[in-house]
Parts: structure tokens; C-alpha cells; sequence
């Protein structure tokens, strides 16, 4: 995802997928402890995801201030 399209979503849809994001996270790292992961990039490309959408929450909070 990109940071265009996230800084299209609305706050409430932020936190949403970031939320939806975290559990994927946490699916995706157990199915690699338990060497069922077949596409080990996703893990990482959660991850940037994540950090996209918190940098961008952090943002619109400073820009409300």
C-alpha cells in the first residue's frame, strides 16, 4: 500500500487496517515459527505497511495541534 492511497483513508479506516494489519502480522510470524510460511517478503512488507499508516496517524496529529 502506498502512502498516497493511505493518506486518502479517514482516521477511523487508519486505525482499522492498522489493526487489521497488526493481526496479519501476528498470523504471518507464527506461520514462519512453525515453517508454513511460503512467502517470508510479506513479513516484511507488513511491517513498512504498519509503519506507513502510524507515521501518517502521527502526522494529522500534529497537524491538529
Amino acid at each position: 500500500m502506498k502512502a498516497s492511497q493511505i493518506r486518502e483513508l479517514s482516521a477511523e479506516e487508519l486505525s482499522e487496517k492498522l489493526e487489521d494489519l497488526k493481526q496479519e502480522l501476528f498470523n504471518l510470524r507464527f506461520q514462519n515459527a512453525v515453517n508454513q510460511l511460503e512467502n517470508t517478503a510479506r513479513l516484511k512488507a507488513v511491517k513498512k505497511d504498519i509503519a506507513r499508516i502510524k507515521t501518517i496517524l502521527r502526522e494529522a496529529e500534529l497537524a491538529q495541534q
